[in-house]
């Protein structure tokens, strides 16, 4: 997928996410990972790290040389990634309490990753 693709899925979740209430922590979080996603490889595709066919499904699923290389170009954004796809598991899947305040992290770690694909839009 190009970047463009990824951008406009990322801003068509992300449009879905604002019409969730205050009780959609799950798919709040979910939407976060899923839209997070595509922003890391539009941020990717942008700094020329990945090609089209090259696309992050998890930041887990990656291999060690992998993830390496995408640290290198932009620790921040693996970081936030990985931060909402730990959130997920206990809060979309499990019922471990604190829902609201981990939908919250999870789309402020989202905010990151929108800005930063912002700033490569230009």
């Amino acid at each position: 997928m190009e970047a463009l693709d990824h951008r406009q899925r990322a801003e068509r979740i992300e449009r879905s996410i604002a019409k969730c209430g205050d009780a959609d922590h799950e798919m709040k979080i979910e939407g976060a990972m899923l839209a997070g996603t595509h922003w890391v490889n539009f941020i990717l595709h942008r700094m020329g790290v990945t090609k089209g066919d090259l696309d992050v499904m998890h930041s887990y699923m990656l291999t060690v040389n992998e993830l390496r290389k995408y640290s290198v170009a932009d620790a921040e954004m693996m970081a936030a990634i990985a931060e909402i796809e730990d959130i997920r598991p206990a809060h979309v899947r499990g019922n471990v309490p604190g829902g609201p305040a981990a939908a919250k992290r999870a789309l402020e770690l989202l905010a990151t990753l929108r800005a930063k694909a912002h700033k490569l839009s230009v």
